[in-house]
């Protein structure tokens, strides 16, 4: 049986590291529609908690998550590197 790796994507939250298709910035057109068609269908999972999004991950189900933690570090958590906490998602960037 293979085991579940949750990774922390900000605030708490976790997602299955390995149903996860793709880390992506939320600045270009297309991912923008791409997060508004998943809200249109059902399929946005906002795990920002009033921040702003710094990463779109997408994942395997057709999901679209959006977190605060920028995609960069997102990738370093499923790599497994050690990470120096610095309070950065805390802060409340508009």
């Amino acid at each position: 049986m293979d085991s579940l790796k949750l990774i922390n994507i900000g605030f708490g939250s976790m997602a299955a590291a390995g149903r996860m298709v793709a880390a992506i910035s939320p600045d270009s057109a297309p991912v923008k529609r791409m997060i508004q068609d998943s809200r249109e269908r059902g399929n946005l999972i906002d795990a920002t908690y009033g921040r702003r999004t710094r990463a779109v991950l997408v994942m395997d189900s057709g999901h679209v998550i959006l977190s605060a933690v920028p995609p960069e570090t997102i990738a370093g958590r499923m790599a497994g590197r050690a990470e120096k906490t610095t309070g950065d998602e805390d802060r409340d960037e508009e």
